[in-house]
């Protein structure tokens, strides 16, 4: 009993962490209309930069700056958000297929940079000793993975606090219009470029931070953890909770989340070791299957605004 209440922090905090990676993505795709398939980039740079601030020094690689965890998130922040910033700044006169290209390809930059970039990211080897949240209490696991869970809602509902009253301030109803009706929003005198570039920038600072706590929370990253396959998580994420709400962004982290693990731990009970790795893919097939499911009873998703008739 106690063993599964651990494993259910363990679960409720990754769940979380990935919704902050989905917030972030409502605020530019579901509040704005920006079209980004670039998330695993963006979470990327954020955890590789607490990392290097925070980690002890090492022999083989840029660090040893021994930051204070917070620091390192406040860091991790900045440098994701300037990073979407500017990304925006090159490439938002783009439109739909276009700016998902384009943000995709700087994905794939900084999964290589990642894999390649040694002295900086330890390579293929990654970054290990990442301070770890209340690490005091790491021979208690049960203790461990709740404390741990506290500091990750903690976060996530700051997070979301912050969006719900940016969505309701006059800057929020600025995207608003400039989704629903560009045109119209022109004429008022709104910069559609510059807002689109402030939300871009904003949006990417939270994914910087989801991937700054999941980088804290294991304590270990390495460039396989910011693949495609993260990018397709998240969004499914965001189409079942529904495009728009924040409440539904966090639901349908914790739904997509729950199936994915169900499925992996379906395949591992069912499929003979042998023929695991190649079942793997299973987790994505119950993904789409799911998002099937629930898009045809519910095409806005869980919280997503009704169709009108």
């Amino acid at each position: 009993m106690i063993d599964l209440l651990g494993y259910g922090a363990f679960f409720l905090s990754t769940a979380l962490i990935l919704g902050i990676i989905t917030l972030g993505l409502n605020l530019q795709w579901g509040l704005t209309g920006l079209f980004n398939v670039g998330i695993a980039g963006f979470v990327a740079i954020g955890a590789y930069t607490s990392a290097i601030l925070t980690t002890p020094e090492t022999a083989d690689r840029i660090g040893g700056f021994g930051w204070p965890m917070l620091a390192g998130w406040a860091a991790a922040m900045a440098v994701t958000g300037l990073a979407a910033a500017l990304t925006g700044f090159a490439t938002l006169r783009l439109k739909a297929d276009y700016l998902a290209i384009t943000t995709f390809g700087v994905a794939v930059v900084m999964q290589l940079v990642a894999l390649n970039a040694q002295s900086l990211t330890g390579g293929p080897f990654g970054v290990a000793f990442i301070p770890r949240p209340m690490a005091g209490l790491a021979d208690t696991p049960v203790a461990f993975n709740f404390a741990n869970l506290a500091v990750v809602i903690a976060v996530t509902l700051a997070v979301y606090l912050a969006l719900e009253h940016l969505s309701r301030s006059p800057w929020g109803r600025v995207l608003r219009a400039l989704r629903e009706d560009e045109r119209a929003a022109i004429s008022l005198g709104k910069s559609a470029r510059s807002y689109r570039i402030q939300a871009f920038a904003v949006g990417g600072a939270v994914m910087g931070l989801g991937g700054a706590v999941q980088a804290h929370f294991i304590g270990f990253i390495a460039p396989n953890n910011y693949l495609p396959t993260l990018t397709f998580q998240i969004w499914a994420m965001l189409m079942v909770g529904g495009s728009g709400s924040n409440r539904g962004a966090l639901l349908g982290t914790v739904v997509v989340w729950a199936i994915w693990v169900g499925a992996g731990a379906f395949s591992s009970a069912m499929v003979p070791t042998d023929w695991q790795a190649r079942t793997a893919s299973l987790q994505i097939v119950a993904i789409g299957v799911m998002l099937c499911l629930i898009l045809l009873l519910r095409p806005a998703g869980f919280f997503g605004g009704r169709r009108k008739r």
